[in-house]
């Protein structure tokens, strides 16, 4: 009986831990980011490597896109996108406030549509 019951609880233990959603350690995630020049790609650059989680992240003046390594156990692609917003720069759907977006350099300000 005792036997029986060992196994029938270890057999549940092992269901329960192969059910649980592994999250990817090394995702990689690419999103469009507003900017002009260098001194956006640093800014934008430096915002996403202050979301805890984030192992690369490069944005490329000619496409403008950041291109994302980041464990998701630790962050998700939207609070890389928020810490971008905060620092004036629209990043994927998430549109950066007037207020931010008018702290830029003049040369930093982008059009915005």
């Amino acid at each position: 009986m005792k036997k029986s019951i060992l196994i029938l609880l270890v057999g549940l233990f092992s269901l329960v831990s192969f059910s649980q959603e592994k999250k990817d350690k090394n995702k990689k995630v690419e999103f469009a980011v507003n900017g002009n020049c260098e001194m956006c790609k640093k800014r934008i650059e430096k915002a996403a490597f202050s979301v805890k989680g984030v192992k690369s992240a490069t944005w490329h003046t000619d496409h403008k896109d950041l291109h994302l390594i980041l464990d998701e156990n630790k962050c998700s692609v939207a609070d890389v996108q928020k810490a971008i917003v905060k620092v004036g720069h629209d990043a994927g759907d998430l549109k950066a406030s007037d207020e931010d977006y008018e702290k830029l350099h003049g040369c930093c300000q982008y059009e915005r549509l």
